[in-house]
């Protein structure tokens, strides 16, 4: 049974060069083409399809309250394509709060042969979200409370959570550090994002976290209370100078055709944090992580997987889970506090109050 595709653009060029994109596929077809939501509306009526790729920025219909509508109404896996603006990466960002399961961007510099190039991540994009868990939308769900601070005074600097993460992990990572208290340790993050996406996420998280939510520029000490996200164009490395943790960034080859990749991010950490480290790895497709989280195992970390019940995509985890590189397997509204409390048990002082 093939994929079927409803894609939604008022651009004809893209409507028409992500349909060949589509339709190239041997498992997946195009049920239909929208210039915008109100005959989007009308098709997902006629075709049901099992995926809708949908533009951001739509006329006669917000992309934005298009979206809401549909996950309240008929929540349905939705793979937002936006453009590489900062005014694009902010609305996207916030379509993937409101249930959308990943985006693809439209290419800067010719639009046409840029989305080809683009066929195998859109291809793959397509079946993640075909197979991922749509939730309906709770637009009334209560805001997600931090965790008690930890008691004075602070638990052993050199702890510290390395975190990896791909499709759906935008919101997950949102809602795991939404519980972290001001004065946890460090954090390090590796998400599969593009370049200029990352700013809008780390600005978007800095807004509504206790912790303080930065973009990593490289070569900065890593504090309790701040949580540093690889930029979308460079790896994420953790290193040390002298007694101090220090963040690195690097545009070397892709990874497991990521960059920045989670590998990158948890082998740096086996070598520079060995058992100081706290290895989570959530939601996302592929298998970037795994072999990294192993070799943190191997280094004396504690890791944490996401479980499939929570996954938008059961993927990473998954990989990892199977090679045995996680210790512990919980859903993702536990998981904080299982992170917390393992570091009170191994940190000399309790976490949480």
């Amino acid at each position: 049974m093939k994929i079927k595709v409803l894609i939604v653009d008022d651009s004809a060029l893209i409507r028409s060069v992500m349909s060949e994109i589509v339709n190239s596929q041997a498992d997946m077809e195009v049920v239909g083409t929208a210039p915008d939501p109100l005959v989007a509306r009308e098709l997902i009526k006629k075709t049901n399809p099992d995926v809708l790729t949908l533009d951001v920025e739509m006329p006669k219909m917000d992309g934005l309250d298009f979206l809401e509508k549909l996950m309240r109404l008929r929540p349905m896996p939705v793979l937002m394509v936006s453009s590489l603006t900062e005014r694009g990466s902010e609305i996207t960002m916030r379509a993937l709060e409101l249930g959308a399961v990943d985006f693809v961007t439209k290419p800067k510099i010719s639009i046409q042969s840029g989305m080809r190039e683009y066929t195998e991540l859109i291809a793959d994009k397509i079946r993640a979200a075909a197979r991922a868990r749509v939730k309906r939308a709770n637009v009334s769900a209560a805001p997600t409370m931090a965790l008690p601070s930890m008691r004075s005074p602070l638990i052993s600097s050199e702890k510290l959570i390395i975190i990896g993460a791909s499709t759906g992990g935008t919101e997950a990572i949102r809602e795991f550090l939404m519980q972290m208290p001001s004065d946890c340790p460090g954090i390090l993050i590796a998400q599969h994002m593009p370049e200029g996406f990352t700013t809008s996420f780390a600005r978007r998280l800095d807004s509504l976290c206790k912790i303080s939510v930065v973009e990593s520029a490289g070569n900065e000490r890593v504090l309790p209370g701040h949580a540093y996200i690889a930029p979308g164009h460079s790896h994420l490395l953790l290193t040390r100078s002298g007694a101090n943790y220090m963040t690195r960034i690097e545009q070397t080859d892709p990874v497991n055709r990521h960059r920045p990749s989670v590998d990158v991010l948890f082998r740096s950490a086996a070598v520079a944090a060995g058992k100081n480290a706290v290895g989570v790895i959530l939601t996302g497709m592929g298998k970037d992580g795994a072999a990294g989280m192993l070799e943190m195992k191997h280094a004396g970390a504690h890791n944490f997987a996401q479980d499939e019940a929570s996954c938008v995509v059961f993927g990473m985890p998954r990989e990892a889970i199977a090679i045995g590189a996680a210790h512990e397997v919980a859903p993702l509204t536990a998981l904080p506090g299982l992170v917390l409390d393992h570091l009170s048990a191994h940190g000399g002082r309790a976490l949480r109050v």
